[in-house]
């Protein structure tokens, strides 16, 4: 058997659809988008992995295929059409989150993390949010999802932010920078080691939510957290110490009782005299 036919086996032994044209084969990942592979060298054998628009003649000026991998062996074809049906199916889901176009997340509205596009959050409840991290997990597309509670006073997190900025001010500002230099070290992402500045902590309490693979149920579980926020949220956030009265402490060792004690000792040590006195007269007799 040639390379292609392979290759051909293995990917429907996964339940993937292929075909082959001349020399090329080709493996749709979707209605736009398709793989091809182009062998490179029967011998070997090797064959460059290309990702191209479905349905478009190699003659159209839309056409355009992109190398992103060559592959030596049956597995590395199998393991390279998985990865980008996996890396589809994520960048779909993402997409259904932003867009919100499965109406039982209609009362969420997903916005893109700024750091991780893997990531969206939206914002439920007072001051909560949930957090939904999709990605593939040994090769496998999963969505990680979180709620998180968040709790702070907002004169404590003003403080937080000043003295944050401070530091970063001391740490970052020379005396001899202009204020348009100073304006724009405030303006930048990233401090000189390359990590954000400034960041405040917010204390936050989390509930994990699990991690899914069946996106179905992904989006059930979702709509269950629009609906149950405030009540997780009111259970989550800490409780002000100020609504419990301060317990009354005992003192099991009887301090309050000090001077009776005194008298109790001061009577053993009489009875000690008495008890000498005795026995000195016992001896002289």
């Amino acid at each position: 058997m040639s390379f292609f036919e392979d290759i051909a086996s293995a990917l429907d032994g996964e339940g993937i659809e292929s075909r082959v044209n001349d020399d090329v084969m080709f493996v749709p990942i979707t209605s736009d988008l398709e793989i091809q592979f182009v062998e490179i060298d029967p011998i070997l054998p090797a064959a460059n992995v290309y990702i191209a628009a479905a349905d478009v003649d190699e003659d159209d000026e839309d056409f355009e295929a992109v190398l992103v991998s060559v592959a030596f062996s049956v597995e590395d074809a199998v393991e390279a059409v998985s990865r980008h049906i996996a890396t589809d199916q994520v960048v779909t889901v993402l997409r259904d989150l932003l867009e919100g176009t499965d109406e039982r997340i209609a009362e969420l509205e997903f916005l893109q993390d700024e750091f991780n596009p893997n990531l969206v959050v939206a914002e439920v409840a007072n001051d909560s949010e949930l957090r939904v991290l999709v990605e593939t997990i040994d090769g496998v597309p999963s969505a990680v999802v979180r709620f998180l509670s968040f709790d702070f006073d907002e004169e404590e997190l003003d403080e937080l932010e000043d003295e944050a900025i401070s530091k970063l001010w001391e740490a970052e500002a020379s005396e001899d920078m202009s204020e348009e230099a100073r304006v724009a070290l405030f303006g930048s992402a990233e401090d000189e080691d390359g990590g954000l500045a400034p960041i405040i902590e917010v204390p936050a309490e989390a509930l994990e939510l699990g991690t899914y693979t069946d996106f179905d149920r992904l989006f059930d579980v979702l709509s269950l957290v629009s609906d149950q926020a405030l009540d997780w949220e009111a259970q989550l956030v800490s409780i002000d110490d100020s609504d419990f009265d301060e317990p009354e402490v005992y003192d099991i060792f009887g301090a309050d009782d000090e001077d009776e004690d005194d008298v109790l000792f001061d009577d053993d040590d009489d009875e000690d005299e008495d008890y000498d006195d005795e026995v000195e007269d016992v001896e002289e007799e």
